[in-house]
This record gives C-alpha cells, structure tokens and sequence, in this order.
C-alpha cells in the first residue's frame, strides 16, 4: 500500500495514514457558550469514520474577547471540558488523532464582545467591529488565555493542540505587516512581528509540557500589498521551530485578500498540476525545516497527494472542502477508489457557516433534496 496509509509520528502522537483534516469553522457549536452539539459530535465523527489520520475540529476561541463568528466552537471556559471530551472519543472510536485548533480573531471579528471592540495588533476596521490596539497587558492576558486553553484541551484528551497564525486571525495579524503597524519590541521586523506568537508557543509548552504535540498553521504569504510575504516564511517556521512547535500546516492567503488568493481559493475543477497551492514555500521548507510539514491547499485527486508524500514534499496532506462533501473521501481511496473529490471549490459551504447553521455542502444538499422531491 502506498505511502500515503502508512503510520507517521508527530512528537508521540502516531496517526494510521499520512492525511489531515484540515480546521474549518463548523458554525456547529452551541451559540451562547461555544459548547459541543450533538450536530458537531455528527460532523466530526463523519470525518473520523471516513478513516482521516488527524481530526482538526474549527477553530476554538480562547476567550469570550477573541470569538469571531455565532456557532464558533470554545475552549475558552471550563465548562467546554465536558462536550470536547466527547468529541475526542468519538474520534478515538473511530481510530482517528485529534487536536484542536486554538484561534483568537484578532480585528477579524464579526460579534461584538462585551467591550464593544475588538484587539488586535493595531488600530484597525476590518469588519463591523473597530479593533484597538492590544497594550501590553491585553498581550499577557492573551497569552494566558491561550496557555489555559491548550491545558483544557489536554483534559478533554485531545492528542494535540494547533495554534491558528493563518488567514488573518490574530497570530497571522501580528505576524503581517499589512495588519501591525506598531512602533515597539513587536513591530516593524520579523523578529519582533514573530515576538507575540513565538510567546504564546512558549507558555503553551511550559503549561503542558514536552511531550505534548503542539502544532501550528501559518500562512507563507498573506497576498495582501504589504502583507506577510514568501521570504519572511522560511526564517519565520525556524522560530517557530526553536520554539518548540512540532508541526507546521503551511496555508495562504487571507479574508481581506483578492478573491483569487483567498483563504480558501473558489478556483473550481483545475488539472492535477495545478492543484498545489504552495509548492514553491513547501519545496523552500523542506530545505531548511525539520519538524513535519502538514500541506493544505488545493489537493483535490488520489494522484496528487500521493506524489506530495512519496516525493517528499510533505509528510501530510491536509484537506477541508473535500471532506466537507465526502467525510468519507479517505476511505473510499483507500479502498481503491481513487476517482478524484466531486468537491468545485465553490465555497458555497461557508455560507451557512457564517449564518450560524452549520456545515454542509450546499450543492450536495439540493441534489439531495432535489432527489427527495423526485421521489415524491
């Protein structure tokens, strides 16, 4: 069998085969406390049992002030303990790893929280709420929110946890300098953009210590006019690297950027050569970088993530959209169906995400109800 189903190890964590679920926003969860659903207990025990190797559920706020949208998934209190740990069996019984993608929004917030604006790098109006610079106590306090969440995702028994400093959260806002303007120790270089995430990585591995997989998902350019760009990439995944993060999911592009370079590019049905998104970071990684590379974007046939793992390009191929219309892709490769996704990339998903009612393939749904009234 090929490469792509044999085990692979990240800091202890083993996973059956060499593919990521990649983190998406669900709108799933309970919308007053961020609580598990039994529809997101439904979601991801469709995408485990559709054999993935790692379950990345969406992005879990880490406090009430860095929520983003209604449905967001929260690891922000205790109270999330209880219906995370349900989530991780039901990803355990279905012989799939898990880790939990932690995320504040930054300025890229689309609820009022109860200051009534949003923190950020800088000052700044990317949505409806205004986002004010973060002082050097927002900072701190941020830093421990992220610490405390990584420690309730370890007692709700997830395998991992995965920092979200990609498509313009708030990690990747500092991170760009598109979104930080700021004048003191963590603006203006790399080093010093770098200063806050590398932080957060920092206390997250002091408060759960080594042997704990600690993940994180980074764009290797923002495709934004003075934004984060390819060759800041490289030098910034050795940081993290010495740091202590034991993976790196290479993305792009943000919610602010042209429709063409998108966080998740609605680029339809390309050729196999195309599929790639970012080749060129990933080729540039894997000439300097040593922990694992998690690579997202674009992969779409049977082909193409083979030829990424057996060539060396990455050590995991990470989907979304496809396991949005078929949870169980995996499997039916592995059974020997290798037909490509029927995912066009349509991004037509996302919008009862951002209503808050939940994640499906939209498309796939008026086939479905189109057939239903076929039948009648």
């Amino acid at each position: 069998m090929t490469e792509l189903f044999e085990s692979a190890e990240i800091n202890g964590m083993v996973l059956r085969n060499r593919f990521v679920h990649s983190a998406t926003n669900e709108g799933a969860a309970n919308h007053d406390d961020g609580t598990v659903t039994e529809v997101l207990l439904r979601l991801r025990g469709d995408v485990a049992r559709g054999e993935v190797g790692l379950l990345i559920p969406g992005n879990a706020y880490v406090s009430e002030q860095g929520k983003s949208r209604p449905g967001q998934l929260g690891v922000h209190r205790d109270e999330t303990i209880t219906g995370l740990s349900m989530m991780t069996e039901v990803a355990h019984h279905h012989g799939a790893c898990i880790a939990l993608q932690l995320a504040h929004a930054g300025g890229n917030q689309y609820v009022a929280p109860a200051s009534g604006y949003a923190l950020g790098p800088s000052d700044m109006q990317l949505t409806d709420v205004p986002c004010r610079a973060m002082t050097k106590d927002d900072m701190a306090q941020t830093v421990t929110d992220f610490a405390a969440a990584a420690v309730r995702a370890r007692e709700a028994g997830v395998d991992a946890v995965q920092l979200h400093g990609a498509h313009s959260y708030l990690l990747s806002q500092f991170l760009s300098p598109y979104f930080n303007r700021r004048t003191d120790g963590y603006g203006g270089s790399l080093e010093n953009r770098a200063r806050f995430p590398v932080e957060v990585v920092h206390a997250i591995r002091e408060a759960v210590g080594p042997d704990f997989p600690i993940l994180m998902k980074v764009n290797c350019d923002d495709y934004l006019e003075g934004g984060f760009v390819l060759d800041d990439f490289v030098p910034l995944c050795l940081m993290l690297e010495q740091a202590g993060v034991d993976a790196i999911e290479v993305s792009g592009g943000t919610h602010f950027s042209d429709p063409r370079y998108f966080c998740s590019r609605p680029v339809g049905t390309v050729p196999r050569e195309q599929e790639i998104y970012f080749k060129e970071a990933a080729e540039m990684y894997r000439r300097e970088v040593s922990v694992p590379l998690i690579l997202v974007g674009g992969v779409r046939s049977f082909q193409v993530a083979e030829t990424v793992v057996r060539s060396g390009l990455a050590d995991f191929v990470s989907l979304s959209r496809p396991l949005i219309r078929e949870p169980g892709l995996i499997k039916r490769w592995h059974e020997g169906d290798t037909r490509p996704s029927t995912c066009t990339s349509c991004n037509l998903c996302f919008g009862p995400v951002r209503a808050g009612e939940g994640l499906y393939c939209v498309p796939l749904m008026q086939e479905r109800q189109r057939g239903r009234s076929g039948d009648l």
